[in-house]
């Protein structure tokens, strides 16, 4: 784990993680996205803190969705 993540996934907004989580990720993962929809920024840091390579991959997914869906013209 490289020493950036934690600050980046704690200053990102959830939303593009969550969907890569809902649209990608194993049943275990699109609940994990649920609770990390709804956790308050407390939660959100141990759940980060708990699965930072694990949500990392999924945030990088998600920055990929953002940047489709903006090629797209739909956002």
């Amino acid at each position: 784990m490289t020493d950036d993540r934690l600050p980046t996934l704690l200053h990102s907004e959830p939303y593009w993680t969550v969907l890569a989580m809902r649209e990608q990720g194993s049943r275990f993962y699109r609940a994990l996205g649920d609770a990390l929809e709804a956790a308050d920024l407390t939660n959100r840091r141990r759940i980060y803190l708990t699965w930072t390579d694990e949500l990392w991959d999924f945030y990088k997914r998600g920055l990929r969705l953002e940047e489709a869906e903006r090629g797209s013209g739909e956002g």
